[in-house]
C-alpha cells in the first residue's frame, strides 16, 4: 500500500468474524500506533469491510489480537467516535456508526537529507548549541533573574513525603491553579481553578487542543505568519491549516470572511497580543468583529496568551470579551521565567474541561508536579510583578537598539512590535532560488550564528527575505559584522 505507514490485513478468528482486525503495524520511535490504527480501521469501514452496525473487538480483544496496550487501543477507539465512524454503547461495546470518511490524513514523512532549516530546529530549541541563538524563543536565564528560579527550584523539592505517592492532580498542582484563577479573576476574567487545566508548556497545550476538539480532514485556521511548531502540529493531526494574514494593522479580517464563505473551519488559533513573530497586538475593535464572525460561523478561538505579560495593561483579551464560552485560552511560563519548567495552561469552559482532561491523562497521564510546584513558588514570590517589569524596561530598551542599528543596515521591521522579545525584520527586495531565507540561515549557521528565517512562520510563500530577531541575543556585533556580508545585491 503506497504511501501508507502500515500494511493491513484481517485475520478471521472466531468463526470468520470480520469484528477482528489483525493490523501489520509499523513500530518504532518515528511511528504512531494510535494513528495507523485510526487510518486501517477507517479504510476498513470507507471499504465496506467493517459494515454499518458491526460489533467491533472490544478494547482487550483488539489489544490482544494486534499485541498492543489496551492504552492505545483506548485512544485510538475515542477518536474513531469523535470522527463519528464508530458509536459507543455503554455495557455492549463499540459499533460501526457510518460509513463516510473524511479525507485521510497524509502519511508522516521524514526527510533523508536534512534541508538549513531542518539542521536548525533542533538547536532553537535545545538551547545545547554553542551557537549565538539570535532566533531563540527564549530569554538568557540573567533576565528572568536567575536567583528567583534557583530559588524556586529549591522550594519546589522540598515536596512532603507523600506526594512522592501516585501520579499527581489529573488537572495540575492544585495551589498552582488557585493562583493563577485569583490572577486572572482580578485582570482578565473570571475563571475557577477547576476551568485551568495545566500542561507540559504552550505546545502540549495545543496538541490536546487538537486532539479533542478535531478530526482528520478539518479545517484549522492560523494566522500566517504564526508560530512555528503550529503548522507541523496541524499537519500531523491530519488537519488542513488555512492561513489568514497578518500584518502590521492586525488580522485581515476581510479575507478572513471570505475564507469563512467558503469552508467550515474546527477552530481558529490566534495570537492577541505580542503575536510571534510580528510583536504586534490586534485592537479592540479587531478582536469583538473576530469573536462576531466566530459566533456567526460556529468554529473555536483558540487565544494564544502566552506574551501577556510582557504586554501593556488593556490589551485586547478574547477570554475577557467572551468569558470562555467559545474561547479557549492557552498560556505559558516560558516566557517570564525559564523554558525549562515546561509549564502552560488551558482555561476554559466547565462543559470542555473536562474532555481536554481526560485527553491528557490518555495521552500522558498528569504533569510535573515539581516543575508545577516551582512556578507556583516563583510567580508567588513578592518580588515577582517587580522582575516582571524590569524585564520590559530591558526588553524595550533593547528592541530600539536593535531596529536602530538593524536599519543602518538597510533592513526595516516588517511590522513595528508593540513590545515584547521579537524584532521581525528583512530587506524590501523579492526573495528567489538564490536569494531566500534558507540560504542566508545556512550561511549563519556556518558563521555560528542560529538564525530564524521567514519559513519558519509562514504558510504562503514569503514575499521578501526576513528573520525574526530575539531582542535579547540580536543586539551583537557579531550579528551586525554577519549581516553587513549578507546583502540582497550580493546574493545573485
Amino acid at each position: 500500500m503506497p504511501n501508507t505507514v502500515f500494511d493491513l490485513s484481517v485475520t478471521s478468528l472466531e468463526g470468520g468474524n470480520l469484528e477482528w482486525p489483525f493490523l501489520h503495524l509499523k513500530r518504532g520511535k518515528e511511528t504512531n500506533l494510535v494513528e495507523q490504527i485510526f487510518v486501517a480501521v477507517s479504510q476498513m469501514i470507507a471499504q465496506r469491510e467493517l459494515p454499518i452496525g458491526n460489533k467491533m473487538p472490544s478494547v482487550r480483544q483488539f489489544a490482544k489480537c494486534n499485541g498492543i496496550s489496551t492504552f492505545t487501543v483506548v485512544e485510538a477507539y475515542d477518536r474513531l467516535v469523535s470522527s463519528g465512524l464508530l458509536a459507543s454503547r455503554r455495557g455492549s461495546g463499540y459499533f460501526v456508526a457510518r460509513t463516510e470518511v473524511a479525507a485521510a490524513p497524509p502519511a508522516l514523512v521524514f526527510q533523508a537529507t536534512p534541508t538549513a532549516i531542518d539542521t536548525l530546529t533542533p538547536d532553537l530549541y535545545s538551547g545545547m548549541s554553542g551557537a549565538l541563538p539570535v532566533g531563540a524563543g527564549w530569554l538568557p536565564p540573567e533576565w528572568y533573574g536567575e536567583a528567583t528560579i534557583l530559588e524556586a527550584v529549591r522550594h519546589a523539592m522540598k515536596i512532603p513525603a507523600n506526594r512522592l505517592r501516585g501520579y499527581g492532580h489529573p488537572l495540575g498542582f492544585p495551589s498552582l491553579r488557585q493562583h493563577m484563577a485569583s490572577t486572572l479573576s482580578d485582570k482578565l476574567y473570571a475563571v475557577e481553578p477547576d476551568q485551568i487545566l495545566l500542561t507540559h508548556g504552550a505546545t502540549h497545550a495545543f496538541d490536546l487542543i487538537l486532539r479533542t476538539l478535531t478530526k482528520p480532514g478539518d479545517t484549522v485556521l492560523v494566522e500566517d505568519p504564526s508560530y512555528s511548531n503550529l503548522l507541523s502540529l496541524i499537519r500531523y493531526h491530519g488537519c488542513v491549516p488555512v492561513g489568514i494574514p497578518r500584518n502590521e494593522t492586525g488580522l485581515d479580517l476581510d479575507f478572513l470572511a471570505q475564507q469563512l464563505s467558503q469552508c467550515a473551519p474546527k477552530l481558529m488559533i490566534v495570537n492577541t497580543v505580542l503575536q510571534n513573530p510580528l510583536g504586534t497586538s490586534l485592537s479592540q475593535a479587531q478582536a469583538h468583529r473576530l469573536l462576531a464572525l466566530a459566533e456567526q460561523y460556529d468554529f473555536w478561538l483558540i487565544e494564544d496568551d502566552i506574551y501577556r505579560e510582557l504586554a501593556m495593561p488593556g490589551e485586547a483579551s478574547l477570554a475577557a470579551m467572551d468569558g470562555l464560552r467559545r474561547v479557549i485560552r492557552v498560556g505559558s511560563f516560558s516566557k517570564t521565567l525559564s523554558p525549562v519548567f515546561r509549564v502552560g495552561s488551558i482555561s476554559a469552559s466547565n462543559t470542555l474541561l473536562p474532555e481536554l482532561a481526560r485527553i491528557k491523562m490518555l495521552a500522558g497521564l498528569t504533569t510535573s508536579e515539581i516543575n508545577e510546584r516551582a512556578v507556583y513558588h516563583a510567580i508567588s514570590a513578592r518580588h515577582y510583578r517587580h522582575m516582571l517589569e524590569r524585564l520590559v524596561v530591558q526588553l524595550d530598551a533593547g528592541r530600539e537598539r536593535l531596529i536602530e542599528k538593524l536599519a543602518e543596515l538597510g533592513m526595516k521591521p516588517i511590522a513595528r512590535p508593540r513590545g515584547g522579545m521579537f524584532v521581525s525584520a528583512g530587506w524590501p527586495g523579492a526573495q528567489s532560488e538564490d536569494w531566500n531565507g534558507k540560504l542566508v540561515a545556512d550561511l549563519a549557521l556556518k558563521a555560528g550564528i542560529l538564525l530564524s528565517p521567514n519559513e519558519f512562520f509562514m504558510l504562503s510563500k514569503p514575499a521578501n527575505v526576513w528573520f525574526r530577531f530575539n531582542v535579547a541575543y540580536a543586539d551583537t556585533p557579531m550579528l551586525y559584522k554577519f549581516l553587513q556580508t549578507i546583502k540582497p545585491e550580493s546574493a545573485h
